[in-house]
């Protein structure tokens, strides 16, 4: 399926997830992807499906979207981008990241996992003599933020610091990282907000 910018919106409407080729017919990457992803839709058949989008035809969509390197992939659920990658990956590694990313893109997935954190947050408040934030949208956003970052780096990253890539540094940031009590102490709240002061 070809995608240009004045179809872009029609083809996201699609019920199935849609996995979207941002290409160019000059780039060599781009040229070797292209068929690797072509059978991994005919391998799982019926799981999404597939669009390629010349960069020539669809600058806006590009630019909207943020593609700035190609080939890059962009896997769309419901309209939104959910997962990516950028560059030439091998059929097997497409396969398990694909795999992976509509398995977690399932909002039944996301929901069970949003209140499992729930959960596991009022726990943890319990246990330590804090408390959850009663403002519900505050906790939503958070969460949601959880989940985003889980799925972009592999762990709970807090969704209000900035992941380093130094895997000691970031240990320090899951949730509930090391900070919120030095904070809560000090603001009555962690600087995301998630738990506040205990009476």
């Amino acid at each position: 399926m070809i995608i240009k910018d004045e179809n872009f919106e029609e083809i996201l409407k699609n019920e199935k997830p849609v996995l979207v080729d941002f290409f160019a017919t000059w780039c060599e990457p781009c040229s070797v992807l292209g068929p690797i992803l072509e059978k991994v839709e005919k391998d799982m058949a019926g799981k999404f499906v597939l669009a390629k989008a010349n960069l020539d035809d669809i600058p806006q969509t590009a630019g909207k979207f943020g593609v700035e390197r190609i080939p890059t992939v962009v896997l769309f659920v419901n309209g939104q981008p959910v997962n990516g990658f950028v560059g030439l990956m091998q059929e097997p590694a497409i396969k398990e990241w694909l795999e992976k990313a509509l398995k977690e893109s399932n909002p039944a997935d996301n929901e069970a996992k949003a209140k499992k954190i729930l959960q596991d947050s009022i726990e943890f408040a319990e246990k330590t003599g804090i408390k959850l934030n009663p403002d519900k949208k505050t906790v939503d956003r958070i969460i949601k933020g959880l989940i985003e970052n889980e799925k972009k780096y592999g762990k709970q990253y807090c969704p209000c610091r900035r992941v380093s890539g130094d895997a000691q540094e970031d240990e320090k940031k899951i949730c509930p990282c090391v900070f919120h009590k030095e904070e809560i102490e000090k603001d009555g709240k962690c600087f995301c907000g998630l738990f506040v002061k205990g009476e």
